[in-house]
């Protein structure tokens, strides 16, 4: 019990502050903020020591000189917090209640493509034991984050990368005009929106020649309103193959496989989807295709099948690319070659790095993202590479006849 009355009254008064000051924050906020109150008992004369800012305490001082505290709080405006983002309460959701077929489609995806992240790097692994994946988390200030997965100069793969990547941001005016373009649910009359997007990328870099490169990438988008209620949505994705000595049994098994899943959700699909991986993985300034194909599509949204259509066409695409590649590499990653294979292969490798760095849309869209990770975007070029001026295969090669094919697509099943 304080002995001093002048300390008595003081308290007394510090006591009504607070009170008031919690009743407002009720009132006002629904949110309590509580001054913390220290108490020290002393017999000498009271004092208020004032300080700059909104910060103020009582105390007293003995005739040394030295303050005893006796009370002390912050009087400063209450902040009100701020709504937890849609990435926040997708994270709460996910600890809390897991993910399920009632989820919404973007935690769905990231599920899938984690799921198959994980499958997919443990085959490879048994490939080669000894050369262990390196793995990298990495989070997005403004939500999401990605996992990479990535050996380099193993016994098999020279680089070998398996990435998923998880985006939440916002969407300015200009680019809502230009998604508009294929995608009317989008709001039009709004100055921004938020966006999701998730996505599994590989690319696989054999050492050996007559092994070849495989790329795929499936992905997710969805643009959403302020309370994570989904806008517009689509999927887009595909594989291909891209050998730099060909053997017809491998392109006739790649893509059997990724035409076997897509026949069981639409026959139309592998035909169409073929075509437009052809014209899309096509070097402009060579003439020539980046590899021999495989599928791709992109902005397939409630006007092609609706979401869950489309989710399951994903998850079997993903679910035949392991059957689709493992027999291929099994066959050719211990194969002899000397020094003309390799050189060959490192021109290939040089077309490869030209179309990702100038016409791949993915490249340009990671790079041009607030935050990227461009360690995992650049991923997908290999660990080595060759230009020479003014190659030319030599006549009735094997060079040559890949070649032939690089120019002319060619139908395999």
């Amino acid at each position: 019990m304080l002995a001093n009355p002048s300390l008595r009254r003081i308290k007394i008064e510090v006591s009504t502050k607070v009170k008031a000051l919690r009743d407002q924050a009720r009132a006002a906020t629904g949110i309590v903020e509580a001054g913390i109150i220290s108490r020290c008992c002393t017999t000498t004369s009271p004092t208020i020591t004032k300080r700059n800012g909104p910060q103020w305490s009582l105390g007293t001082q003995d005739p040394s000189g030295n303050r005893a505290m006796v009370y002390s709080m912050l009087t400063s405006p209450l902040q009100v917090t701020e709504a937890p983002s849609i990435a926040d309460r997708d994270t709460i959701a996910k600890r809390e209640s897991g993910v399920t077929e009632n989820s919404p489609m973007r935690l769905r995806m990231e599920a899938l493509i984690k799921e198959k992240q994980n499958e997919i790097v443990a085959a490879l692994q048994k490939l080669d034991p000894s050369n262990k994946f390196r793995l990298d988390t990495w989070t997005r200030p403004a939500g999401g984050g990605g996992i990479s997965c990535v050996q380099q100069d193993g016994h098999v793969f020279e680089k070998a990368g398996v990435n998923t990547s998880i985006v939440y941001g916002t969407l300015p005016r200009p680019a809502i005009e230009k998604m508009r373009v294929n995608h009317k649910a989008i709001d039009p009359d709004v100055d921004s929106l938020e966006f999701f997007a998730a996505g599994l990328s590989l690319v696989l870099h054999p050492q050996n020649p007559n092994a070849p490169t495989v790329h795929l990438n499936y992905r997710y988008f969805e643009t959403m309103d302020k309370d994570g209620n989904c806008n517009a949505w689509w999927f887009g994705g595909g594989t291909d193959l891209t050998p730099s000595y060909l053997y017809d049994e491998d392109a006739i098994h790649f893509h059997k496989s990724i035409k076997d899943a897509c026949d069981k959700h639409d026959r139309s699909y592998y035909p169409r989807f073929k075509s437009w991986c052809d014209k899309y993985f096509y070097i402009p300034h060579r003439g020539e295709a980046r590899g021999v194909g495989g599928i791709f599509f992109d902005d397939l949204d409630q006007e092609e099948k609706d979401q869950e259509q489309l989710f399951s066409f994903v998850k079997g695409c993903l679910s035949s690319f392991l059957p689709g590649y493992l027999p291929i590499i099994g066959r050719r990653k211990d194969m002899p070659f000397g020094e003309r294979e390799k050189q060959w292969q490192q021109l290939r490798r040089g077309r490869y790095v030209e179309f990702n760095l100038v016409h791949d849309r993915g490249t340009s869209f990671g790079l041009n993202t607030p935050s990227a990770r461009v360690e995992s975007i650049l991923m997908s070029l290999p660990l080595t590479a060759r230009w020479m001026y003014m190659h030319e295969a030599e006549k009735g090669s094997r060079e040559e006849r890949m070649l032939g094919v690089l120019r002319q697509p060619a139908d395999w099943v």
